[in-house]
């Protein structure tokens, strides 16, 4: 008697092929490497993802709902404005440099480069991480109106820096510098809310 194939395990498939594109990008993975990492067949991958795009485009949501998303959780769960940013860096650094997993921040690193061909893939990431920017604008935006933070304090320059210090967290650690001194970056970055530049 012949056993049945193994079910599709679609939510497992999700997660293969999210990994796959963390590590290689998005331009850096062909449909047959989907082919080889998911186990089934490119129609199987069609029928269930609509297309390569679409796959990403679900594994990113993926990603920014579960170890993507602890930005927004720092920003919107904790009370002070500081705990709330010491947190999203800390939780970064966590995140980027976990032992066997994909290094630095998938919304980064999976289209900064892309043929024009792409051009859609790299515009709809860099929403993303403008988006990004935007949300912490505004967590430093509130810590002013409630008086947490100064009056004259520069929220969209200190978004800006924080924005940006998260993007390089994202290069250094699929660089491979170690945890230890990503970590070490955290209260310097976090006395720039006492100058409110």
């Amino acid at each position: 008697m012949v056993g049945r194939p193994r079910e599709f395990a679609r939510d497992e498939a999700l997660l293969k092929a999210r990994d796959l594109f963390w590590k290689r990008g998005y331009e850096g993975v062909s449909m047959a490497d989907l082919v080889a990492e998911l186990g089934i067949a490119s129609a199987r991958i069609y029928a269930a993802f609509g297309s390569k795009e679409a796959l990403f485009r679900e594994a990113i949501a993926n990603y920014e709902a579960n170890e993507g998303g602890f930005a927004d959780r720092a920003l919107q769960e904790e009370a002070s404005v500081r705990r709330a940013i010491e947190r999203m860096l800390r939780s970064a650094v966590e995140t980027y440099t976990r032992p066997g997993k994909p290094k630095g921040c998938m919304v980064v690193s999976a289209a900064t480069n892309c043929s024009s061909t792409n051009d859609a893939v790299l515009t709809w990431l860099a929403t993303h991480r403008r988006e990004r920017t935007a949300s912490i604008i505004e967590r430093l935006r509130q810590a002013v109106n409630i008086g947490e933070l100064p009056a004259d304090t520069g929220v969209e320059a200190l978004g800006d820096y924080y924005a940006a210090l998260l993007h390089g967290l994202s290069v250094q650690a699929r660089d491979g510098i170690p945890k230890k001194r990503l970590l070490a970056l955290i209260p310097v970055a976090v006395r720039m809310l006492d100058s409110g530049q």
